[in-house]
């Protein structure tokens, strides 16, 4: 029977692992290694921090996480595919590594924020062009 995610350890444990896999892939790694060119040792700290956050309440992790896609997917767009492959990856690695409820919801989380992420990057992508500058009037003598 496999433990359940307990630490900080554990969580970089799974990182690690999902990294390991996940800059080999044939169908995302590319992202990760050509254009994203993930740092992983700067990058596993970092990550290990927002799911300790997540699964532990630990609180370590102050970044957004939504911004380093949103640039990552103005580089190369970022579709459901790769979100999908993302998540049989994650998914794959939780279940090889870890059993029980935080390992649960480790990939129930990873649902809702690949979901979420995907939407605001669809969002960005259909915003139309602006058309312009918008002239606005502020200060004294407005109407």
């Amino acid at each position: 029977m496999l433990a359940d995610i307990e630490t900080r350890a554990d969580v970089e444990r799974l990182v690690r692992a999902f990294y390991g896999r996940a800059l080999t892939d044939p169908i995302i790694g590319w992202i990760f290694t050509d254009i994203a060119k993930l740092d992983l040792e700067a990058h596993v700290p970092e990550i290990a921090s927002f799911w300790e956050t997540i699964l532990l309440g630990a609180q370590s992790y102050r970044g957004g996480a939504f911004r380093p896609h949103a640039e990552l997917h103005m580089k190369v767009r970022l579709r459901s595919g790769h979100f999908e492959r993302w998540l049989v990856l994650w998914r794959e690695t939780v279940d090889e590594l870890f059993s029980g409820e935080r390992a649960e919801l480790a990939k129930s989380h990873a649902l809702r924020v690949a979901r979420a992420f995907h939407g605001r990057l669809e969002a960005m992508t259909a915003a139309p062009p602006s058309a312009g500058l918008t002239v606005t009037r502020h200060g004294p003598g407005r109407g």
